[in-house]
């Protein structure tokens, strides 16, 4: 797919890894819409990149539907999805106590993290099948967003491992499902990057977290990850895989 004069609707747009993706679409020639929540910094971020903002709540998926339905429309078309919006928790399966972990609280992270993200995905490529394909049959792309929790994930991390595996595992289905579309569909699964929750954290304990990776040994920087989405939106041979983008980091128990 080729970025200039294409449309991409970047959900977690607001800031980290989504925003950095959104910023180097539009240097390279394309349009955006930022969805996030309506407390984030959406619209200054719209506002910069000459797009439009949608404040968007994932876990309302009815209402999530409307809002991509309002931001294509406003764009044009759709030809890429860039989507990070999620979240974790730390709680054992049984503590030490003996206290089991909440159900409620295990539904709530695969809802806002594997639901979510299927229904972002099935909206976005109903659009998206609506599009002229390009010389190579292509209509669009979506990227997901994991983790390598997914794969070693932490002690406590029982249901984000569950729910970022869940991603990883309908990656290749969903680009089954859509290949007749011309819809690609991949997954990037970071290790530790410097945004969100890690933001900001002092240089010692970033240090401690990332000493088992291979190289480099520091946080992932949001711009790393916005080279691998644009490389998979470009390159047409990249389609239903997980592309780990973790310094050959492989988490520890904890």
């Amino acid at each position: 797919m080729q970025i200039k004069g294409s449309k991409g609707i970047m959900v977690g747009g607001a800031s980290g890894m989504c925003r950095a993706t959104a910023e180097m679409f539009v240097e390279k020639g394309g349009e955006v819409a930022i969805l996030d929540l309506e407390s984030s910094d959406g619209q200054a971020v719209a506002d910069a990149l000459g797009g439009k903002f949608h404040a968007c709540n994932v876990m309302d998926y009815e209402a999530t539907e409307r809002v991509i339905d309002s931001a294509v429309k406003d764009l044009g078309g759709l030809h890429f999805c860039v989507n990070t919006a999620g979240g974790g928790l730390a709680i054992r399966t049984l503590d030490k106590t003996g206290k089991m972990h909440p159900l409620e609280e295990f539904q709530r992270i695969v809802d806002l993290n594997l639901i979510s993200s299927f229904n972002v995905n099935r909206v976005c490529a109903r659009h998206m099948s609506a599009n002229e394909p390009n010389a190579e049959g292509e209509r669009g792309v979506m990227i997901n967003t994991a983790s390598i929790a997914a794969f070693e994930g932490q002690i406590g991390q029982v249901a984000y491992a569950a729910a970022k595996a869940g991603i990883a595992g309908m990656t290749l289905v969903l680009a089954r499902d859509l290949g007749a579309a011309g819809i690609r569909a991949m997954t990037i699964a970071p290790s530790l990057f410097d945004t969100g929750l890690t933001a900001g954290i002092p240089d010692s304990f970033s240090t401690q977290l990332t000493k088992d990776a291979a190289f480099p040994r520091r946080m992932g920087r949001p711009h790393e990850f916005a080279v691998m989405a644009i490389a998979i939106f470009e390159c047409a041979m990249m389609n239903g895989s997980t592309v780990r983008v973790d310094s050959g980091q492989r988490f520890a128990p904890r």
